[in-house]
Parts: structure tokens; sequence; C-alpha cells
């Protein structure tokens, strides 16, 4: 982990760490650790702050300062880190920074889940209506009514799986709101109507604790500040606290680079691309060994992601209609569908209905536009060889001379350019004559008798 020693005194100057020391400075009591929360909520999101507030569970540090700037995420990532923050034995500030950031969708959450919430100028929160992935479009279950109280209109399937989760969703945040003695209220209007609050609405509505300039002036603000700590309370000492930057490791880097959604797909295009021409021309090796590892990279952030499986079964359908085209002579039309096919699923793929999750339109364009050269390049290949006069097989005997090796009643073999073929020709013909190919019938060379030179 990367970690950095700050030295704060009220606006005292910082003192970083010396890069490549054998060991972190281990945190002092008044030790705070600061964590920086940006992007969309994933599980790389989720594993930093575990890794984060395991570390400052193991240094007995006194606070933890996550500065937050998201405009959403996955449901499953973000419960992961409210688990993690009412289950650390370390008070949590949440802080809505710098100026401008947001506390979006599952930012909210995360925030009201935190022992202290606070917010920079500027900043804003709210919009935690949740969305569905990965399921039916209310269109498509349209007129399917579901039974209902005597009286009452018919609900459909896509009507009740909101209410549901819209319910699930309040009544979570409503949970945090009423732990941490916030408005609950407002909470659940942030739910159900989708509702923002900026950084002053948000501290006279008691959604947040306090606003910040920075984190300097959160921790001056802290000082002395009661926060309760399950049955207890802790009064935090912030005044002249140090603070541990913990910055992500390499693998958390890696793993939020890979479920970047635009990656994820173009490594499944080269994953795809590479097998493909392993196996058209075998023996190359680094095609295969780049597509097999680009592939399985690619399934591994796919399964990160929001994904939407009629999207993916689109793209594999189109996949394999651009496989077909390269050794099927259909003159562009598997192509043609096949990157329609792709493009259509590559927009499907992702569910842009989640924060911070969407593939830009122009990658889509920029792949199709790929697959589309490389088809017309196959295709003028295959065009090109067939164009070409035959070079091998037994078509290209016609005319070649031999002689008889064994003959009788019309048949027999030959030797022609230093291989035995089965002839047929006139009777008359005898072993050991000079005979000519005439043309090929069923695999077998009609020969007559040569003239001589």
């Amino acid at each position: 982990m990367g970690l950095v020693l700050l030295a704060h005194a009220w606006g005292a100057a910082s003192a970083q760490a010396v890069p490549g020391a054998p060991a972190p400075v281990p945190a002092s009591p008044g030790t705070a650790v600061l964590m920086d929360l940006e992007g969309a909520i994933g599980p790389a999101s989720a594993d930093y702050l575990r890794r984060g507030l395991a570390l400052a569970a193991r240094e007995h540090a006194q606070l933890v300062v996550l500065q937050l700037d998201t405009p959403g995420g996955l449901d499953s990532s973000m419960r992961d880190i409210v688990q993690h923050i009412l289950a650390s034995p370390v008070p949590v500030a949440t802080f809505v920074a710098p100026s401008g950031a947001r506390a979006a969708s599952a930012g909210t959450y995360i925030l009201y889940a935190s022992h202290i919430a606070a917010m920079a100028p500027a900043s804003n929160l709210g919009a935690a209506t949740p969305v569905a992935i990965g399921m039916p479009s209310p269109s498509a279950l349209a007129g399917k009514p579901q039974p209902t109280e005597k009286g009452a209109a018919p609900a459909t399937t896509a009507d009740t799986l909101t209410a549901k989760r819209i319910s699930d969703a309040s009544a979570y945040i409503r949970s945090l709101a009423q732990l941490r003695g916030r408005n609950a209220d407002w909470a659940e209007q942030a739910v159900r109507e989708s509702v923002s609050l900026s950084a002053q609405e948000a501290l006279q509505k008691n959604v947040v604790t306090l606003i910040a300039n920075d984190v300097a002036d959160l921790l001056r603000q802290l000082n002395g500040r009661q926060v309760a700590m399950g049955q207890t309370s802790v009064r935090l000492a912030t005044q002249g606290m140090q603070v541990l930057v913990f910055e992500a490791d390499w693998r958390t880097r890696l793993l939020s680079v890979i479920t970047e959604p635009s990656l994820a797909l173009i490594l499944l295009m080269v994953g795809v691309y590479g097998l493909l021409f392993e196996f058209s021309n075998p023996g190359f090796v680094l095609p295969g060994v780049v597509g097999v590892i680009s592939l399985m990279l690619a399934l591994f952030g796919l399964q990160m992601l929001p994904v939407n499986f009629a999207g993916l079964s689109l793209i594999l359908l189109g996949v394999a209609f651009l496989i077909a085209e390269a050794f099927l002579p259909t003159f562009g039309a598997l192509g043609a569908g096949g990157i329609a096919a792709f493009a259509i699923g590559a927009l499907l793929l992702i569910d842009n209905g989640t924060p911070g999750f969407g593939v830009p339109v122009w990658v889509v364009v920029l792949l199709c536009l790929v697959s589309a050269v490389f088809i017309l390049v196959v295709a003028g290949l295959a065009a090109k060889a067939r164009r070409r006069p035959v070079r091998s097989g037994v078509s290209t005997l016609v005319g070649a001379t031999g002689e008889l090796v064994e003959f009788a009643d019309g048949e027999g073999w030959a030797q022609i350019e230093g291989d035995y073929w089965r002839v047929h020709g006139a009777p008359e013909l005898r072993p050991g004559g000079r005979i000519r190919v005439t043309h090929v019938h069923d695999l077998a060379l009609q020969v007559a008798a040569a003239a001589h030179d």
C-alpha cells in the first residue's frame, strides 16, 4: 500500500515520507488515516476502503477521513462499504470534497452511514433512487397485471419490482439516518423522489454535520467533538493531528482499470480477434497468448460490472457472425450482420442507468469501424485468393506427362510428376509407354498416348 505521512498543525507545512522506505511510519494515537474515494463505486472501491479501515484499526488511529467524490455506483459495493464503516472501531468522517464534488446515489448512503458527515462548499448530495440492473424494462413487462387488493387498479410486474427496490432502499437509508441521528425524512425523500441538496442546505436540514474548506479545516472543527461509537462515545482530539494518507496499491488500481466498462469491452474484442488470428494461422503463438489473456481479463471485468445479458448475447452473436464471415464465402453478409449485432450489444452491454458505468458511444463506433475494416480485409483476401489460378491439387495435372506402370482393360497406374496416380485410357495403351493427362474425372486421370518429342 502507498502510505504518506503528513504533519498538520492548522496550516503547517506538510512532510512527506521518503519513497522506498522499508516500512510505513507507524500511526500515533493522534493520527488520522486519509483515504480518497473518487469515481464510480465498485468492487475496487469496496476493497480499497476495507484495507484502509483495517490499517486504521491496526495502527490505533483516532479518526478515518474518507474524502468522497462519486456519481454513484453498484448497490452491492455500496452496501459492502457501508457494512465496513458500521463495523469500524475507528470513527469515520466522510468528507464530500473538494469544492464542486458530489455524493450522489450510492455516495449518499455512504455519507449517512459515516459517524461524521461533512461537505465542502459548492458540493452536493442526493438523487439516491436505486436503478435496476439486468432487469427487464417496464415496457417489456407491461400488460402483466399482478394481484392487488379489491378495488385497486392492477399493478404491472415492473411496478411491483420497482416498488420493492425503492421500499428496500428507503428503509435502508432511513435506518442509517436514525442510527446517526440525522434527517431521516429527507433521506427517504432522496430515495423516493431523487432530490438533491447543496452543502448549505444539507447543513440546515441536519443531513451533514459541518461544512469545511479542506481536510485541515475539517480537523480543526472536529477538535473536541463527541462521536457516538455504539454504546459509548469518543471525544476527538484533532489539534496537531498527523494525517496518514492511505493510497491505493497496484492491485486496487489494476482492478479499477479492468472494471472500466470501455476497457472491458475493448479487451473482449482484442481477445476474440487474437484467438481468431491464432486459429486461422496456427503456430504464431503470440496472438493466441494475447487473446487468451485479454479475454480472461475482459470476463473478469465484466463479472464486476452491471452487465445487461441481452447485450452480452448480442455481442457474442456478432462475434460468431464475424468469425463465420472469415471462413465462409458470404461476401460480407455475415460480416455486416455481425457488426450490427455487435454495435447493438455493445450499447446495451453496460447498464447506462447505473451512474458512472456507461460506455461512450464513440468507443462502440470505433470498435465497429475496426471490425468493419477487419471484415473488408478478410473478404478482400478471400476474393483475391479465389481469383488466383489453382497451383495445387489433382486439377493441376491436366497436360502433364508421365509413364504407365501398370495397365490392363483400360485402367491402371502411372507415375506422373513423381507420384503414382490411378489412370483411365484407351485399351491399346501399354505399360512403359509415355502418356499425357487429358482431363480429370472423379479424382481419376484420363490419359492418352503422349506425342514423341
